[in-house]
């Protein structure tokens, strides 16, 4: 593993990664675990060019630090990335005027299932790019995940969350 993906762990709390290509007795790197810093740093290079739609639960508490640690690791700026409701009228959502690919994220199955339209649990959206109709029959590439909250005391599922953020990515990338 790059020093560029281990800084980018440790900023996110995961203290261990598995590959999921690697044989298991020899996956595991220990990353030596560092205290959650709170204070605005200064962003890092971006690793995509695009907008970020979140969707899900404001995040609160232990969910809010994880929250701003991935804004971090991704250097999004304020304007690269905003909070999106499952609960508003999806079909009224349009691309941004600047002409950037977007990418929709995800936390929680159930955020998910009502944003796609798909019906199956969480383990089977994850990995998979879902779609987001919005007017004018466009679609916006959907990368499911776990709910931040429930992410906040299950640290071993974080290391998933950094698969998920860098499938996001990859769909930035080639749109």
């Amino acid at each position: 593993m790059s020093n560029t993906h281990s800084s980018f762990l440790k900023e996110m709390g995961i203290t261990e990664w598995t590959s999921r290509d690697a044989v298991p007795t020899s996956s595991v790197t220990v990353i030596e675990a560092s205290p959650v810093n709170t204070e605005p740093s200064e962003p890092r290079e971006p690793i995509s060019r695009g907008q970020w739609w979140f969707f899900g639960s404001q995040p609160q508490g232990e969910a809010q630090i994880l929250f701003q640690n991935i804004i971090r690791v991704l250097g999004l700026s304020s304007h690269d990335w905003s909070w999106k409701s499952a609960n508003e009228d999806l079909s009224k959502l349009s691309l941004p005027d600047s002409g950037l690919p977007v990418v929709a994220f995800a936390f929680g199955g159930s955020v998910a299932q009502k944003i796609t339209g798909e019906r199956d649990p969480l383990p089977q959206l994850r990995e998979t790019i879902l779609a987001l109709n919005t007017n004018g029959d466009e679609e916006i590439p959907v990368v499911a995940t776990f709910d931040l909250a429930a992410l906040a005391s299950r640290t071993k599922d974080k290391a998933l969350l950094w698969q998920d953020l860098l499938l996001a990515k990859s769909v930035l990338q080639n749109s």
